[in-house]
């Protein structure tokens, strides 16, 4: 993870994501950069427009969290309705033993 960090912080400051700049970066926060995956970071990142995948991501965030609150929102309404059929249930039944005396 903290190779996609360095390739965002490097990108967010207008710097090239190449792999000296990388390992710098690794460095500079107290790591010891893998040459390998500094690698697969560069070619990963080569032919991304980083700017349109986050304005993507900040898109789809909001909607993602839409979707997961919905189904608890309904549960929240069944439940409540749970509650009422039988509170309704007992009233009817209290009703009822008023007509028998």
């Amino acid at each position: 993870m903290e190779y996609v960090y360095a390739g965002m912080l490097i990108h967010k400051l207008g710097g090239k994501i190449d792999e000296d700049t990388v390992k710098k970066v690794i460095q500079a926060a107290g790591g010891t950069p893998d040459d390998g995956r500094v690698k697969a970071l560069v070619a990963a990142l080569s032919d991304v427009d980083i700017e349109a995948a986050i304005k993507e991501a900040a898109v789809a965030a909001p909607a993602a969290v839409a979707a997961v609150a919905a189904p608890a929102a309904g549960a929240e309404v069944k439940k409540e309705d749970k509650e009422d059929k039988k509170k309704s249930a007992d009233d009817a039944a209290a009703g009822l033993g008023s007509l028998f005396g």
